[in-house]
C-alpha cells in the first residue's frame, strides 16, 4: 500500500466524517436534538486481508462516534454507526463464484443481506423509538460478526 492510498482512504473515510460533524452539530446542538447515523463496516470489527487502510478508518469511525455520542447526548443528539457485512449490491454481484461461496460460507444466515436491510434500519434510528440509543454499533451481517 502507498502512502497515497493511506491518506485518500482515510480523507474519505475519516475526516470526512469530522468536518461534516463539524458542519452539522452546531445547528443540531442550537436545536437540542439530532440523529447521527453513519455507515461504518464489519471490517472495522474483524478486519479484511489488503483493507488496512480501510478498517483502520471503520474502526476510527467507532472511537469517533462514542466520544461524539457522549458529547452530545446531554443535548439531545443521538450519534450511532450501522456496521453492514455484505449486502447485495453491483459491487457483491460482480464476485465470482468461488468468492462468493467462500463468504456465504462465513455467514450464519448463508445469504447476503439487502439494501433494504440497512435502510430499515436507519429510518429506526432516525424515529424518535430510538431517542435512547447512542454511542451503539448496530451490526447486520447475517450473523458473520457477534459482539
Amino acid at each position: 500500500m502507498t502512502t497515497k492510498n493511506w491518506i485518500d482512504v482515510l480523507n474519505v473515510n475519516l475526516t470526512g466524517i469530522f468536518h461534516l460533524s463539524k458542519l452539522i452539530v452546531p445547528s443540531m446542538i442550537k436545536n437540542r436534538q439530532g440523529r447521527i447515523i453513519t455507515i461504518g463496516s464489519i471490517v472495522g470489527h474483524i478486519g479484511n486481508y489488503g483493507q488496512t487502510n480501510y478498517a483502520a478508518t471503520k474502526s476510527g469511525l467507532i472511537g469517533f462516534h462514542k466520544s461524539l455520542a457522549l458529547e452530545l447526548a446531554s443535548y439531545g443528539i443521538t450519534v450511532n454507526i450501522i456496521a453492514p457485512g455484505l449486502i447485495k449490491t453491483d459491487m457483491t454481484d460482480a464476485l465470482n463464484y468461488k468468492k462468493y461461496k467462500k463468504y456465504i460460507e462465513r455467514i450464519p444466515m448463508k445469504r447476503f443481506g439487502e439494501v433494504n436491510d440497512i435502510s430499515e434500519a436507519v429510518l429506526f434510528l432516525v424515529s424518535n423509538k430510538a431517542s435512547y440509543i447512542t454511542g451503539q454499533t448496530l451490526h447486520i451481517n447475517g450473523g458473520m460478526y457477534m459482539c
